[in-house]
């Protein structure tokens, strides 16, 4: 199937099914992957299977998830669980209020958007900001709940493998597994670097990361993402008005590189 044709619909329905295909691969593998160490991350702190799934079906963010898991294990207070499943998590604030602009539609009402805002997560989050632009606008909110709904349900059934086969794996392996997800979101951007913001964002964080995190561990990662993200923005917007930059360079679209059709 051609790129194009990748993002070509004629219904919501059409949408909806060609994002639950398209969800398919290398995401539901990285995801999979990444939600069987969770799953036996789990079962290895002495959690039930109930409370995993709970835990994916209603966060659906890894990092906090793995926060609570750890936390429940040694018995932390409920406000400290809170408080740091608002800091992991924090990330996806922006991104919501990034993403949400370009599912909108005066075809829908508000409250499919609230919906949708629950199912903002990195892999899903990557494929509609790369590829938005290509859809046309009322068939994005579709297409989105048919590729996140595909990655939703994976990753349920995942975490209910990663627990039931956590004694058949090295305990380093399912650990392992559980950095799949960052890797690859990395790499979704890595792959298309002609915005010139994604450029200065992974250049920064690759500089600032590990240096601040040398010199304060606790704080370090939450620096280097304010910190890197927002000298991008702002290097990005100080070449924008260089003389001779080329118009629509820096992402001003949102997806960076995405090809109008």
């Amino acid at each position: 199937m051609t790129d194009s044709k990748r993002y070509q619909f004629a219904t919501p329905k059409a949408a909806f099914r060609r994002g639950l295909l398209n969800a398919f691969g290398v995401p539901v593998l990285v995801l999979c992957g990444s939600f069987l160490g969770f799953g036996a991350l789990v079962r290895e702190s002495g959690l039930t299977l109930w409370l995993g799934l709970f835990s994916t079906a209603t966060g659906w963010a890894l990092p906090g998830q793995i926060a609570v898991v750890e936390l429940l294990s040694v018995g932390a207070s409920f406000v400290v669980m809170v408080s740091v499943v608002a800091l992991t998590n924090a990330r996806l604030l922006p991104m919501t209020v990034v993403l949400m602009p370009k599912l909108a539609s005066s075809r829908w009402r508000r409250w499919p958007l609230y919906i949708a805002a629950h199912w903002v997560a990195v892999t899903g989050w990557a494929e509609m900001m790369s590829n938005a632009e290509k859809i046309e606008p009322p068939l994005r909110l579709p297409y989105f709940f048919g590729y996140s709904m595909t990655l939703w349900s994976s990753t349920l059934v995942s975490t209910a493998l990663g627990f039931l086969a956590a004694d058949a794996l090295p305990s380093i392996v399912t650990l392992g597994l559980v950095f799949l997800n960052p890797i690859y979101f990395m790499l979704v951007f890595a792959a298309d670097l002609r915005d010139r913001m994604k450029v200065y964002a992974l250049a920064l964080g690759a500089v600032l990361g590990p240096a601040l995190h040398l010199l304060t561990p606790d704080w370090g990662l939450l620096l280097a993402g304010t910190l890197g993200g927002s000298l991008a923005f702002a290097a990005e917007r100080v070449t924008r008005r260089t003389p001779g930059s080329t118009p629509g360079d820096g992402g001003r679209n949102g997806g960076g590189g995405v090809v109008d059709e």
